[in-house]
């Protein structure tokens, strides 16, 4: 039991010892090697914890048990090269490591000391070895802040997050500041929501601080619902303490003794290293009553939500903690003023929560020198589609798209141009080339029609339909409305049936004013954010890409091949060598020929699977 800031002090002090390997400091070190293996979500699903458990067989072989620490930490980042293994104290790292590569890696680099070259990574781009992880591309243009601690701490042990000065930011708090100054500080950081809409953080707080009550709440919202999106479980799985410390830093601000951290049934690690991580610092005396001996208490629970995508608009994130089904509720009154059971409540998002302690121990100016001057600091992103590098980033806001695509992500595969980026998921927009070079902030994106989000960002190029991404968003927004009004609940089914008769040749141009008029009636009507930006895919790519609809309606053609209704499948007589392969694979028999003579495709017949072009070998096969 901590019951004072000298303890925790004393704490961190011992527990660096145990640590000092990895944070690359010379002196002694309590073992010879230390190995570190990535265990978010992603490279679990790659067998990650199967090398944990032949490393460790391998170490017990060689009598090294006591010699070798294995770490199972969060994700690293480069999700693209997973599962990722660290070695210390050479910091070399393996990539794509796959259990029975652990025999190799004792073996050879362990006992003898010669790195297992088939494991090292190669840059794409310049094809030369990188032998660190921080040293990869990747990583050059990145500021990690909210994502720290990810990759650097094993996150089911309290002792790892107090050795890099874990909850040093809460006690200086309940020491040293008056809730005021921390409103200040947050003030001065210019820190602000990265749940999507960009509130200031300090006057949210703010006005909850000012709201008259016996009892207010802190919500932590981990409902992380749009397609692609995996930055706050990240958060959670590598680094869970810097949210438990930040919502207690945002108690003692306001005045509450209670937080939930509203998460999603579907991340079982994020919730289990959650369970531990909140049982561990109840041990410890860091939750619970009078913390650090100054009279504060504050405590947190878990909420797990079902999986609704509304459920992320923070109205309906209360509704569904309180018990009732998840819908927003009209605003005012805001939660700071009438929240969770009518109490003055804030709710911040897992990325905003893992800004404070550093902020707060870094000091305000040293996050506002990062970014622009209305967006400052920094931001995660998870960064896939066609792109090389797909994984999480975490950029300076400022970064231009290009910086991230190029750079960061190691550009599109396959020689193909870049077309367009889709940031902020369902509510947000589609970025074309010619904003390529746009300095990612809240303002620029809102004013080229997209928005932040919370943070995916898709890359696509010249092979996606943009009629088709405006279709595949519009879908999961009508699949995941909440029905509570109207606008969204049948403006969007009305706005989908508009892209299905485009995507399927039968609209008019006529048409494509009517999808901007209920676009805007939509938007200007519904009771929530989440049906307040539903139409912005639509919007954007009609704005940037209108003759790609254009060509849908008037041509009944699809310029990228991808909406069936409007390709056909042909086979060049030129280039068809009679093989029979795209016969064989056919699922519906739709190709006829003799062996080493020219075959036909029977359009009456063909479902447009695109299993021949997939299967022939000689490019004989034309989309048109």
């Amino acid at each position: 039991m901590i019951k004072n800031w000298k303890q925790l002090s004393d704490l961190r002090n011992v527990n660096r010892q145990s640590v000092a390997m990895r944070m690359e400091e010379t002196g002694e070190h309590p073992f010879d090697f230390e190995i570190m293996v990535c265990a978010g979500t992603g490279c679990l699903s790659s067998k990650s914890d199967d090398f944990v458990t032949a490393v460790k067989e391998e170490l017990a072989k060689n009598d090294m048990t006591d010699k070798v620490n294995v770490v199972r930490t969060g994700c690293f980042g480069l999700c693209a090269q997973g599962p990722i293994v660290i070695v210390y104290p050479d910091g070399v790292f393996y990539h794509q490591v796959k259990p029975k590569d652990a025999k190799k890696i004792v073996s050879q680099h362990l006992i003898k000391g010669e790195y297992v070259e088939k494991l090292l990574y190669h840059d794409h781009k310049t094809k030369e070895v990188v032998n660190k992880l921080m040293d990869t591309p990747f990583y050059h243009k990145q500021k990690r802040v909210a994502l720290d601690n990810c990759g650097r701490i094993d996150p089911e042990k309290i002792s790892d997050y107090i050795a890099f000065d874990g909850y040093q930011a809460l006690a200086k708090v309940v020491n040293e500041y008056s809730a005021d100054d921390i409103i200040d500080i947050l003030e001065t950081s210019g820190l602000r929501g990265r749940g999507g809409g960009g509130f200031p953080t300090f006057r949210k707080w703010a006005f909850a601080r000012a709201s008259v009550s016996d009892q207010k709440y802190v919500i932590c919202n981990a409902d992380e619902g749009d397609p692609g999106a995996f930055m706050d479980r990240s958060v959670l799985e590598g680094n869970p303490h810097a949210v438990l410390e930040a919502m207690a830093i945002a108690g003692f601000t306001i005045g509450a003794n209670q937080g939930y951290i509203y998460v999603r049934a579907e991340y079982p690690t994020a919730v289990e290293r959650l369970e531990i991580a909140i049982e561990q610092a109840r041990a410890l005396g860091l939750l619970g009553q009078n913390i650090f001996g100054t009279g504060f208490d504050f405590d947190i629970d878990l909420r797990l939500g079902a999986g609704a995508f509304v459920c992320g608009e923070e109205t309906a994130l209360l509704e569904s903690i309180e018990g009732r089904r998840g819908e927003p509720r009209p605003k005012p009154p805001f939660p700071a003023v009438k929240g969770l059971f009518g109490q003055p409540t804030i709710v911040n998002n897992v990325e905003t929560y893992a800004n404070i302690p550093k902020i707060i121990l870094e000091g305000p100016e040293w996050f506002a020198s990062m970014g622009t001057e209305k967006s400052k600091g920094t931001k995660v992103f998870a960064l896939g589609g066609k792109i090389e590098n797909t994984g999480l980033v975490e950029i300076p806001l400022g970064t231009t798209l290009r910086e991230i695509v190029e750079d960061i992500g190691g550009g599109i595969p396959d020689g193909k141009q870049f077309k367009a980026a889709q940031t902020g998921g369902p509510s947000g927009g589609c970025i074309p080339v010619q904003h390529y070079d746009i300095p990612i902030d809240y303002d620029n994106l809102i004013e080229i029609g997209s928005m932040m989000g919370s943070g995916g960002l898709i890359v696509m190029d010249e092979g996606n339909c943009m009629v088709d991404i405006a279709k595949f968003f519009l879908e999961f927004t009508v699949e995941e409305s909440c029905g509570k009004c109207v606008p969204c609940r049948i403006g969007t089914k009305r706005l989908l049936e508009i892209l299905d008769k485009i995507t399927m040749g039968k609209a008019t141009l006529e048409d494509l004013d009517k999808m901007e008029e209920l676009c805007d009636h939509i938007k200007g009507n519904s009771l929530c954010g989440l049906g307040q930006t539903a139409p912005n895919p639509v919007l954007s790519t009609l704005r940037y890409f209108r003759d790609e609809y254009v060509a849908h309606v008037v041509d009944k053609r699809c310029p990228a091949g991808v909406c069936k209704n409007l390709i056909r499948y042909e086979i060049q007589p030129d280039k068809c060598t009679g093989c029979t392969a795209c016969a064989r694979n056919c699922p519906v028999a739709a190709i006829n020929g003799e062996v080493k003579k020219v075959h036909e495709i029977d359009q009456e017949i063909c479902i447009k699977c695109g299993v021949c072009y997939d299967t022939c070998r000689f490019d004989a096969i034309n989309i048109v």
